[in-house]
């Protein structure tokens, strides 16, 4: 009976989650269906305010806002399930080519896992944006100073906690990626998930027992700490060192084939014209050449990867079928 009451709460819980989230951007939006969207932009950032998607969303809107490319830009949270709520909630509001939405590589992970009806194939791609690079860090006082240090115990010891965000998410999959670049059967891969950068930060540096060890989590949720001497980068999963963090790349550490991006993108609903999409796309491409845009390149250390909407749409699609192949080896799927 317990356990019954338990769903139960969860299911209200979602419930109201979602029906939260669709009011507001319902009145975010204002109702005006013949609104245009160089006169009002909203933007779901499907996460709670502080992450990953909440940044990237109010980086475009003072980009757009900044410059005068939209008149009034206004960000809407609406977090739950790896971002599948608000992707949900995207896809109700069918037609309106005054919506965007952030979207990336945890709600492709969020959609695999199950959550919710909705995938980014029922909605209309507008650009890749960036690549937001994962790092793997542990508190300053850990006795591991490097990756190798760290990978040593954990081969002899595979059930070493490893934090980061929710289950299936790029932190996961970048676990489950160097478990098997270390000889450790993914599946075999202690993960402990985390509601956000926040929570997983205090798990990191908290000294209570069954806290994480290790986590791996994008740059900019790590970044004061790492700073601030609070954490220490073993290693950041990019093409090349990002400039000013003083840590390896994992390929660099002989681990190959760890290489999982978290990108950025946005996208509308579904159901729009050609004629509304490439209205959207006009507008991004304008933000994307504003200086506000370039600083926030330059100081979240994100690297540059705009796609158009077809080429996005097919690299989504690319994403769907590796992400699947990522959570089977975790024993997931």
């Amino acid at each position: 009976m317990i356990g019954d009451r338990g769903l139960l709460g969860a299911g209200i819980g979602l419930t109201l989650a979602v029906t939260t989230g669709f009011f507001a951007v319902q009145d975010a939006r204002g109702g005006d269906g013949d609104a245009q969207a160089r006169s009002a932009l909203t933007m779901i950032a499907p996460a709670a305010a502080g992450g990953g998607y909440d940044l990237a969303a109010r980086e475009y809107q003072q980009a757009v806002r900044g410059d005068g490319i939209v008149g009034n830009v206004q960000v809407v949270n609406v977090p739950g399930a790896g971002g599948t709520i608000g992707l949900g909630q995207l896809v109700r509001f069918e037609g309106d080519a005054t919506t965007l939405m952030v979207t990336g590589a945890a709600m492709v992970g969020g959609v695999e896992m199950g959550g919710g009806s909705a995938r980014l194939t029922d909605v209309t791609p507008i650009a890749r944006l960036a690549d937001d690079y994962e790092v793997i860090a542990v508190p300053t006082d850990s006795p591991w100073a490097t990756l190798d240090d760290f990978v040593a115990d954990w081969q002899e010891d595979p059930t070493i906690p490893i934090g980061g965000g929710s289950a299936g998410s790029v932190d996961h999959l970048v676990s489950g990626q160097l478990a098997a670049a270390a000889g450790i059967d993914p599946a075999d891969l202690h993960y402990t998930p985390h509601a956000g950068g926040g929570e997983l930060t205090l798990s990191l540096l908290s000294e209570a027992s069954g806290t994480v060890p290790v986590g791996v989590s994008g740059y900019n949720d790590f970044r004061d700490l790492i700073d601030g001497g609070r954490l220490r980068a073993l290693a950041v999963v990019a093409p090349e060192r990002l400039d000013g963090v003083d840590a390896p790349t994992v390929a660099e550490e002989g681990y190959a084939g760890v290489d999982l991006v978290n990108w950025r993108g946005v996208v509308a609903p579904p159901g729009i014209s050609d004629a509304e999409r490439a209205e959207l796309l006009a507008i991004t491409e304008e933000m994307f050449g504003t200086d506000s845009w370039g600083q926030a390149i330059e100081r979240n250390r994100w690297d540059d990867s705009f796609t158009g909407p077809d080429e996005f749409a097919d690299f989504i699609a690319g994403e769907e079928v590796r992400t699947r192949g990522l959570l089977t080896d975790l024993g997931i799927l």
